[in-house]
């Protein structure tokens, strides 16, 4: 009867065991695929800007003839910047394709706001309906892109806090459950992000 009871502790204890640890393997896979899929809502954020900005280029254009190198710049960028999310798309949570977006869309920035400081140069242009309504989609989805990178980054730190705690750490470290990445934003950029985003038109 000793043998028996010993027996039955022995593989209620194993049951015990791996019952916590298929709760912990679970919630880093829930933790996982949310900041997964937090990062796709940035994808479709991203995708929208990208899809604006020809049409703000082709209206441009007319008006902006000499000021050609700031059009090309824009589209060139526009094409590093799609370059650097589909590399973040197919690893979201690396730190080399998050710094590689990051980056990217930090030099779209820059020069959609070279464009718009040109364009404030030309009335005719300011005053043109569809570059106005251009100007407002942009601007609105640029907040809707600030406010998916601050859910993605808290996912992510969701994420890294479950996975670096005790014990869940030693079940990362076994099923390779690696660190996330946060979507930073450029230095350069920090402190035009804290202000209310402005539209020149």
């Amino acid at each position: 009867m000793g043998i028996a009871l010993i027996f039955l502790v022995f593989v209620a204890v194993l049951v015990l065991v791996a019952g916590i640890g298929v709760g912990i393997y679970n919630g880093l896979v829930r933790a996982r695929n949310g900041y997964r899929n937090a990062f796709a809502q940035i994808d479709v954020q991203l995708q929208r800007r990208f899809d604006l900005i020809p049409n703000l280029v082709e209206t441009a254009k007319g008006y902006l003839a000499h000021e050609r190198q700031t059009l090309e710049a824009v589209i060139a960028a526009r094409g590093a910047a799609q370059a650097g999310l589909a590399a973040a798309k197919a690893a979201p949570g690396d730190a080399g394709a998050m710094a590689q977006l990051a980056a990217s869309q930090g030099q779209l920035d820059g020069v959609l706001g070279r464009l718009m400081a040109v364009a404030e140069a030309y009335p005719d242009l300011k005053g043109n309906q569809t570059m106005l309504q251009l100007s407002e989609e942009l601007a609105s989805t640029e907040n809707k892109v600030a406010f998916a990178r601050q859910a993605y980054n808290d996912a992510v730190m969701g994420y890294n806090n479950r996975r670096e705690t005790f014990p869940a750490t030693l079940f990362a470290g076994l099923f390779q459950f690696a660190p996330a990445a946060l979507l930073d934003i450029p230095v350069e950029k920090r402190a035009q992000v804290r202000e209310a985003p402005r539209v020149g038109f």
